[in-house]
Formats: C-alpha cells, structure tokens, sequence
C-alpha cells in the first residue's frame, strides 16, 4: 500500500478489521506516516478529553433560536459613529487637523524649501492638503449622516 492510501484510510473513524491490520503494518515500517498518525491521535484525545462536551440538547435550542429570529420582523438598523467617536470630538479633532496643516506654512524649513525648489512645490502640498482635508470630511459625514440630517432637518 502506498502512504497516501494509508493516510486517507488513517483518517477515516470507521474502518473494518483488515484496513486496521494493512495500517498497523505499514505504520511499523514507515516512520513517516507513523509520525503522522500518533499526532493525528494526539489531537483525537485532546479534543475528546480537553474540550468542554456540549451539554445535551444544545443543537436544538440552537436551531429553535434561529428559527425564532427568522420569524421576528427586520429591526431597523441604526449607525453608531465609529469607535464611539461623538460629534464634538470629530469636530475637535477635524480643528486640530486643520490648524496643523496650515501652519505647515509658517515653519523655518518650509521657507528654505519653497526657495529652493521655486513655487512648482506648492502645487503638490496644496494638493496634499486637499486630499487630507476632503478625506476627513468625507469620513465625518459619512459616519455621522444620520444625525446631520437630523440636525439640519434634510
């Protein structure tokens, strides 16, 4: 028999008395598949022996909780913001953001940059502000558009 062979029948849980025999032999001579099969009977005894048995019955109140919700009618889904982030701190944060970005412009070595690379470098970080502010907006609206139309009333 070809290792292969022995290790699907390995696996099987019911197999007949010959099958048993062929296996034993083969295992004696192959060390390989020996190794195999000890450390699939290892896992055997510690999910029988380790593991919690699920108490009786188990799969029928499952399958009568499922049925239950199945039958309730669709709750309406309602959105929370992100991380449980309010409103307020989006808005602080938004702030923060914004007041970093532009003060970008004001440091020493932004200066000595703009000098040396020419006003062609400002195309570039404009466009950078512009993405990370749009992005952020759009992240704002889009967790809290919910509650935005319920404020402004649209």
């Amino acid at each position: 028999m070809m290792c292969c062979d022995v290790m699907e029948m390995v696996y099987e849980q019911d197999i007949s008395l010959i099958n048993r025999i062929q296996i034993e032999l083969h295992l004696l001579v192959c060390q390989d598949c020996a190794r195999k099969a000890e450390r699939l009977r290892m896992c055997r005894d510690i999910l029988q022996t380790d593991f919690l048995p699920a108490p009786p019955g188990l799969e029928h109140s499952i399958m009568a909780m499922i049925h239950l919700e199945e039958n309730e009618a669709p709750q309406p889904f309602e959105a929370e913001a992100p991380g449980g982030f309010s409103t307020k701190g989006w808005v602080i944060a938004g702030i923060i953001m914004l007041v970093s970005l532009v003060s970008v412009f004001f440091g020493m070595d932004f200066n000595n940059v703009v000098i040396a690379a020419g006003i062609s470098f400002m195309i570039p970080v404009g466009i950078t502000i512009g993405i990370a502010l749009t992005c952020y907006g759009a992240l704002f609206i889009g967790s809290h558009l919910k509650e935005l139309t319920e404020r402004f009333g649209l």
